[in-house]
């Protein structure tokens, strides 16, 4: 029996799938490379980038100065772009900064200065009339605001989704359940060694969030540790979206930018998120003093809001670590890039943390030739409720009735996108992708009805050749 052959060496190998590392590896597919994405997870999206407060930021908060600031300033307008090109829910709502208190009264000034040096002009200063007047259910006591227009809700699910399948359509090669445990250097070829076996790259770019700061070490560096810091959110249902129209922000303090209460793209209200540094890098769950601590926010926030029933509650792990900005590096000699210190602006500027590592392996001698037969942008199924459904789509239900049947009816979707779920590029490893992808099982009653059904119609198309399946 013949040995197995060499496996060939790509010329750059991701680590991690999140929005971060799918839209590296898209960027990177755009020229004559050979691109490998590498994920630990089942699912690209499915760390990190699944649980952020999901706002597409204008970066007027940021340190002026800082390369989060510029790469925030940046990737704004091109994820707008971009989100207009494949179909990803964006809803322009503007964020208001309210001020409780004098002290916060007098920062709005220097906030609003602040944003003008991070080359964002539009906020202003409004008085507590004005404040009343955008949101009238705000709680008592408020003393002024600061505007903010362009702040906007995003669908990071999608947003993720998009990139990566981008990358996948461009070339990449992307492999699930591959979690890096070593690395072995051997000339100018580096291979990680998985548990699902080993990848050679002639390049290796580390966006592995969380776990960031392990594969640093495994290059020989002791440069910074990543700290988990749970935000824990509650989701109120969507006849609680009329009081809240706007983004509501607190004033940010040496403690970090507090506990917002926003639309989300599904219709729904949020209020979060805490901000507690764990040791655990794997717990996400939720717990109850985080529920009671929001609780007592939002009765001060907006009362009225918690007179709505909360639908569902959740927790994300940022990668705090102790360092004022992004930290990105390139090690010429190792061929190696750092991705890391992201924190939750990392949605908004994944793209031109993208461009930004582009140019630093092209500095670093990386030869990068566009390619000049690019497919275009993927269109993705838009989950968002401001935008036609398929269950509203006549003409497409007259084309597909699987379109017009609703299996999970809190948030209307239907078989036919289940199906096209998993008979997309990337298709969902369980119930919990399907979610992402369709919202199916995430509304009021959280799959207690639609569970078995939508179970049904998942393992029958994940387990039958496409085409071949109907809904």
């Amino acid at each position: 029996m013949n040995a197995a052959s060499p496996q060939p060496a790509a010329d750059v190998a991701v680590i991690g799938a999140g929005v971060v590392g799918s839209a590296i590896a898209r960027e990177l597919a755009g020229y004559e490379l050979s691109v490998t994405l590498l994920e630990a997870r089942a699912d690209v999206g499915d760390g990190t980038s699944k649980a952020n407060t999901a706002i597409l930021h204008t970066g007027y908060d940021a340190k002026p100065g800082t390369l989060e600031s510029r790469l925030v300033h940046a990737g704004y307008h091109l994820l707008s772009d971009y989100a207009a090109q494949t179909g990803i829910p964006v809803e322009r709502t503007g964020a208001l900064l309210v001020a409780w208190d004098a002290d916060e009264l007098a920062a709005l000034p220097a906030l609003k200065a602040k944003a003008a040096a991070n080359g964002y002009d539009r906020c202003k200063t409004v008085d507590a009339a004005e404040v009343y007047r955008q949101v009238p259910d705000l709680g008592a006591g408020a003393l002024g605001g600061l505007t903010v227009p362009d702040e906007s809700i995003i669908c990071t699910w999608t947003a993720s989704l998009a990139l990566a399948t981008d990358a996948r359509l461009r070339g990449t090669d992307l492999r699930l359940g591959h979690q890096v445990k070593s690395v072995r250097r051997d000339g100018d070829v580096t291979t990680l060694r998985c548990g699902s076996g080993d990848v050679p790259a002639r390049w290796l770019i580390n966006a592995a969030g969380l776990g960031c700061d392990e594969i640093d070490r495994m290059f020989g560096y002791d440069r910074f540790r990543v700290t988990p810091r749970r935000g824990e959110l509650l989701v109120f249902d969507k006849l609680a979206r009329p009081l809240v129209n706007t983004i509501v922000l607190p004033v940010p303090t040496s403690r970090g930018k507090g506990v917002l209460v926003s639309p989300t793209i599904y219709g729904n209200v949020m209020l979060g998120p805490t901000a507690e540094d764990l040791q655990d890098r794997t717990a996400t769950g939720t717990s109850a003093a985080g529920f009671d601590f929001l609780l007592a926010k939002g009765r001060k926030l907006m009362p009225r809001l918690l007179q709505e029933e909360v639908t569902a509650s959740y927790a994300g792990l940022r990668a705090a670590i102790d360092a004022g900005d992004y930290l990105i590096e390139a090690d010429d000699e190792q061929r190696y890039v750092l991705v890391g210190g992201i924190r939750s602006t990392g949605l908004t500027s994944a793209m031109a943390i993208a461009e930004h590592v582009r140019d630093l392996l092209a500095d670093a001698g990386l030869k990068l030739t566009p390619r000049s037969d690019l497919p275009g942008p993927p269109r993705m199924p838009n989950i968002g409720e401001a935008y036609p459904r398929p269950y509203q789509d006549q003409a497409r239900i007259a084309r597909d009735p699987a379109y017009g049947r609703i299996v999970c009816f809190c948030e209307r979707a239907t078989a036919g996108e289940i199906r096209d779920a998993c008979r997309s590029v990337i298709p969902p490893a369980d119930l919990g992708g399907l979610r992402r992808r369709t919202r199916a099982m995430n509304g009021r009653c959280q799959g207690f009805f639609c569970a078995a059904e939508v179970g049904a119609l998942f393992e029958s198309h994940s387990s039958t050749p496409h085409g071949k399946a109907q809904a």
